[in-house]
């Protein structure tokens, strides 16, 4: 595959993606099958879900996934599903308030604490589910995970008070977002979907300048999100420079002049 399929593979997708369409190859298809074999299915999917599901993939090939891998001596794994998703994710759909019981990090139990319920996210760095809700009475907007909250209860809202709550929120994330600008050093174009592909969980916009042969990637992302794009950088090493966020910039600079005392040349 050359370069400009990369990159015709790669819009194409990002299209799909934004008009919530996928394309789904046999082999996909084959590994949801095997998949859905697993006793986690049964917890991550409501039984109406998974039986059409597996109703849908009856005629598709079976891998027989789980009779060649096995894991051995494996560390043991963060559960990626947690039983609150469901729950928390109809409340979201449905634009209904919540009443949570939680736990703060110094250990403090809260109780019944009633609040607006925006979003689900998984942080990549951490491992775990959060929930993005703003409680009414702090007024202000709150990240907790879901291994702390105890308890959850749906409570009811009007249509109009929810519609407001959804904007005013859209509103305060969009102020905390943050962005940075990623320039591709051009001897490394080919690699352009690897790239890509390293900063997918973000929001971005790939432009291209023909005079200079580079391509620049302007990434938005929530604040707490920073570290993750860090490591994301750090990963990628020689094939990209920070080109905008003196932030990032900052802390690439201090990561490389602890690297030149501990490693490099003494008369650099």
């Amino acid at each position: 595959m050359n370069l400009f399929e990369k990159i015709f593979n790669y819009q194409l997708h990002s299209r799909l993606d934004e008009s919530g369409a996928y394309t789904i190859t046999s082999h996909e298809r084959s590994w949801l099958k095997a998949m859905l074999e697993h006793s986690a299915a049964d917890d991550a999917f409501d039984s109406g879900t998974l039986e059409k599901l597996r109703g849908l993939l009856a005629g598709e090939a079976d891998s027989h996934l789980f009779r060649y891998v096995e894991e051995k001596a494996g560390s043991i794994p963060k559960r990626i599903y947690h039983p609150l998703l469901r729950t928390l994710r109809r409340m979201i759909m449905n634009r209904q308030g919540v009443r949570v019981s939680y736990q703060l990090r110094n250990g403090e139990q809260w109780e019944n604490r009633q609040g607006f319920p925006y979003k689900l996210e998984y942080s990549m760095v951490k491992r775990e589910w959060y929930l993005i809700w703003y409680p009414f009475r702090e007024r202000s907007l709150m990240m907790t995970k879901l291994a702390h909250i105890r308890a959850v209860e749906e409570i009811s809202m009007p249509p109009d008070k929810a519609k407001h709550m959804i904007q005013h929120i859209a509103d305060m994330l969009l102020q905390r977002k943050q962005r940075a600008v990623i320039e591709v050093i051009p001897a490394y174009n080919a690699e352009l979907s690897r790239i890509l592909y390293a900063f997918s969980c973000f929001e971005k916009e790939v432009a291209y300048n023909d005079s200079t042969n580079t391509y620049r990637i302007a990434l938005a992302f929530p604040g707490h999100e920073a570290e993750f794009v860090l490591s994301k950088i750090r990963f990628l090493g020689l094939r990209v420079r920070v080109a905008e966020g003196d932030y990032f910039k900052h802390r690439m600079l201090e990561a490389a002049t602890k690297a030149l005392a501990r490693y490099g040349d003494e008369s650099v």
